[in-house]
């Protein structure tokens, strides 16, 4: 087992533009990612498995709704607090980070902000030390890009809500106690329902075969006349608007993740750069290889300057949904490229689980895939600037 030797670039002393508040809670991320995660996970992504005894200390660290009030079990800490939790998990590994962020931007934070205050004080405490764990069911098996076309709905039978439909590629499902649930009413109306588990009808099929996100559970949601209490709907809020709000938080929270995916594979090339000798000198040494490590360092500090200032404009109350889109689509794009130029730095030995880079590697395909894909968030820029939506 090999050590984290990791040390975290800061190119343009961003550190200078954090409190201290904010540089405590990334190291005490930092140092638990290198004591608790790093040394298992090569392992775990092997074996296609979740390791659900890290739940606890993602839950002390922070890692579950940290910007949610304390007085729901939160540490009601700011954006910028939240953004570097997520970049040191991803740093670890991006299908820990999901697991992080689905908890908090898809299942606390609609909660939080949608629901009663008995749905708050029964749920958000538990789901903050990991007590109890969610997931979020929006994407269809034929609707993914356009929700609004979603089929999952639900009828009023007078005491209760009859649930019927289905959800796919939901991080986990497998083993989430709930799901909050974006179904269509009788007049089409989309609502946020929370589903327990236990509930009759209610089942969660594991997704296998995956070569990315291998260390994180993924599944499906499916709802065979499943019977919600009238109190599980989410009254906050209604139409597509309420899961794309809980889908800003989360791609906010990918947007600084991607920058640590990005910051261990440079880390990793760097190091290798230095210690890999061919023809009689270290590679680090060769004009090739030096423009790899030049050009990673300045996307990741390009990267880090987007993601600090829409962080500040989310503290703010500022940042829009277009903002949020490109920090997302810039960041997982930066990082996927960067992964692929340190693993042809490393040679062969960048395909082993030896090093990091081909898991970030692959874990970044479904990143730039999920919460909106690469091209989506591209039209979303688009529209933003001209007025024009080109999705149809």
């Amino acid at each position: 087992m090999k050590p984290d030797l990791f040390q975290a670039p800061d190119y343009y002393l961003l550190d200078d533009l954090l409190t201290d508040e904010h540089k405590l809670v990334r190291d005490s991320a930092r140092a638990w990612v290198k004591r608790e995660v790093s040394p298992i996970i090569e392992d775990y992504a092997q074996r296609a498995e979740f390791p659900k005894q890290i739940i606890k200390g993602l839950g002390e660290i922070g890692g579950f709704g940290p910007y949610i009030p304390e007085e729901y079990g939160g540490a009601g800490l700011d954006q910028i607090s939240y953004g570097l939790i997520m970049q040191e998990i991803e740093r670890g590994d991006s299908g820990v980070r999901s697991t992080s962020s689905v908890q908090s931007s898809l299942v606390m934070y609609p909660i939080w902000k949608f629901g009663t205050e008995e749905q708050k004080m029964k749920y958000l405490p538990k789901l903050a030390t990991g007590e109890f764990m969610g997931c979020f069911g929006l994407t269809e098996p034929d609707y993914g890009s356009n929700p609004s076309d979603l089929v999952t709905n639900y009828k009023d039978m007078g005491d209760h809500y009859l649930l019927n439909g289905a959800k796919m590629w939901i991080s986990n499902a497998p083993f989430a106690d709930i799901a909050v649930v974006w179904a269509k009413n009788e007049e089409g109306r989309i609502h946020g329902l929370i589903v327990e588990r236990g509930m009759e009808g209610f089942t969660t099929p594991e997704t296998h075969n995956k070569w990315s996100l291998r260390a994180s559970a993924t599944g499906e949601l499916i709802f065979d006349n499943v019977k919600v209490p009238k109190e599980n709907l989410l009254p906050g809020k209604s139409g597509l608007g309420a899961p794309m709000m809980c889908l800003d938080s989360a791609r906010y929270g990918i947007a600084w993740g991607a920058i640590g995916a990005a910051m261990d594979c440079y880390d990793t090339a760097l190091r290798y750069s230095k210690e890999r000798i061919q023809f009689g000198k270290p590679i680090g040494g060769f004009q090739l290889q030096q423009k790899k490590l030049a050009e990673m360092i300045t996307e990741i500090t390009k990267a880090q300057l987007l993601t600090w200032r829409l962080g500040v404009l989310r503290n703010e109350g500022k940042a829009t949904t277009a903002q949020i889109s490109m920090a997302k689509r810039n960041n997982v794009d930066m990082a996927i490229n960067i992964a692929r130029e340190a693993r042809q730095m490393l040679g062969g030995m960048g395909i082993t689980g030896e090093y990091s880079i081909m898991r970030h590697s692959m874990n970044l395909e479904s990143v730039i895939t999920y919460e909106g894909t690469h091209d989506i968030h591209l039209l979303i820029t688009g529209a933003d600037i001209t007025g024009i939506p080109a999705f149809k």
